[in-house]
């Protein structure tokens, strides 16, 4: 794969929604050698609106013109994942490396597609599952690797979440609950996270069963999950994911169990890691994460579009993802 010949990296962004607000693009003029110099929304006045409040040089309401602006060199897919493909393919042909946000596309024949795109083009593509590269994370992979829990024996995920109330159930305005725009549900937007670092912990998921259900009918996705899979490394796993529990279940909890101790952890609550071992009992560790969450990962890929390092999150790890949640809610 190529990298870039310049000694930056100027971004050019589409789909300039929430996500862009804090967590990712603002690090795109903080990282060095990283600057953000155009986004682009169909609605023109919300793209203009966003590059003057974040003080970006140039903005577009058409997705070709910022892909073929000379001073972007490097594209981030920031719409919903039903254009993921579409944009990937487009950016690849015009020359431009990709990052492109999670999930990666709405099912796993798009992912492939968007890798044979960048593959053809010969450009690299990222995909934002950046808990690869924060640090509660990577103590975890730290405390794994260092055999402290022993052998991993299992792994099980669990997360209940009440409906909130501020969150608007319409598929006009949610596309994270309407299938065709989101390949499913919550279960697609959160567990793919979960799944992701699991990924890079133990390896590629081999074998993945699931019940899903909509049991509310609040809207058209899945609205509760059932999995098992297994790890190509011998591991295996559970997870249940409810997203219309009652607010006294609210959990977000994975627990990793080994021979000689435990790991447990929130994905998205406080940035702590909780360490049992038969040995020394429990020991707590606390981190402070970035204000702008995907910064380290934005380096990553920074640093290996200039030649000085490697992302961990690629199309090739996040297309696995795309394929495991589809064996768990679509497979017969």
């Amino acid at each position: 794969m190529r990298v870039i010949k310049d000694t930056e990296v100027r971004w050019g962004v589409i789909g300039v929604g929430n996500v862009c607000e804090v967590k990712s693009a603002p690090a795109m003029n903080i990282v060095p050698n990283s600057r953000l110099v155009a986004v682009m929304r169909r609605d023109g006045e919300k793209a203009k609106a966003y590059a003057e409040k974040h003080q970006v040089p140039k903005w577009y309401d058409d997705a070709d013109e910022l892909i073929n602006d000379p001073e972007v060199n490097a594209i981030y897919i920031a719409t919903p994942p039903h254009a993921h493909a579409e944009m990937t393919a487009r950016a690849a042909k015009a020359g431009k490396p990709v990052y492109v946000e999670k999930p990666m596309a709405r099912t796993y024949q798009e992912c492939m597609e968007m890798i044979k795109s960048c593959e053809a083009a010969q450009v690299p593509l990222f995909v934002a599952y950046y808990r690869r590269t924060l640090p509660n994370f990577l103590k975890i992979k730290e405390l794994v690797e260092s055999g402290v829990i022993g052998e991993v024996r299992l792994v099980n995920i669990q997360m209940n979440q009440s409906k909130d109330p501020k969150v608007i159930v319409s598929t006009d305005t949610n596309w994270r609950i309407d299938p065709k725009l989101a390949g499913g549900g919550y279960f697609y937007d959160l567990a793919s996270h979960q799944l992701d670092f699991l990924d890079f912990l133990f390896g590629p998921i081999i074998r993945a069963r699931g019940i899903s259900e909509n049991q509310a009918g609040q809207y058209p996705a899945e609205d509760i999950v059932t999995a098992s899979f297994k790890f190509a490394s011998g591991v295996v796993g559970s997870g249940s994911w409810c997203f219309t529990a009652s607010k006294s279940a609210n959990k977000d909890l994975t627990t990793i169990v080994g021979s000689k101790g435990q790991i447990s952890y929130p994905t998205f609550g406080a940035p702590y890691v909780l360490l049992e071992t038969d040995e020394k009992g429990k020991e707590e560790f606390e981190f402070d994460l970035p204000r702008h969450i995907q910064y380290f990962l934005i380096e990553s890929i920074v640093k290996e579009l200039l030649g000085k390092g490697k992302c961990p999150s690629t199309g090739i790890s996040a297309a696995r993802t795309n394929w495991v949640m589809e064996q768990i809610v679509y497979a017969e």
